[in-house]
């Protein structure tokens, strides 16, 4: 499986690419927010795909500006999930049972 991280931003957005064994595919990375940035990422994406029901996308819940991106995504056929950066918060302080902050 492929995981893809985006974190959303008005002028560009941030990619991180691994496989579910933890390997890093590509370094964190930065794509413009517009055709050419698009295409960028699909490109590396497709890089180390074999099959797109083997790729899971997650974009940062941001408003209105990750909505092109979300589509473009959706229109190649990949698996994509707007997640609510409240929820990872969460989900992260969850893990611990220390009720204090570690970084």
């Amino acid at each position: 499986m492929i995981y893809v991280g985006i974190d959303v931003a008005k002028d560009k957005h941030d990619c991180f690419i691994t496989n579910s064994d933890g390997e890093v595919l590509f370094k964190a990375f930065t794509i413009s927010n517009n055709l050419d940035g698009f295409n960028e990422l699909y490109q590396k994406i497709e890089s180390v795909m074999e099959d797109t029901t083997k790729v899971k996308v997650g974009l940062e819940a941001t408003g209105h500006y990750g909505y092109n991106l979300l589509g473009y995504l959706i229109d190649k056929g990949l698996p994509t999930y707007v997640i609510n950066p409240l929820h990872t918060n969460l989900y992260r302080k969850s893990l611990s049972l220390r009720q204090t902050k570690t970084d």
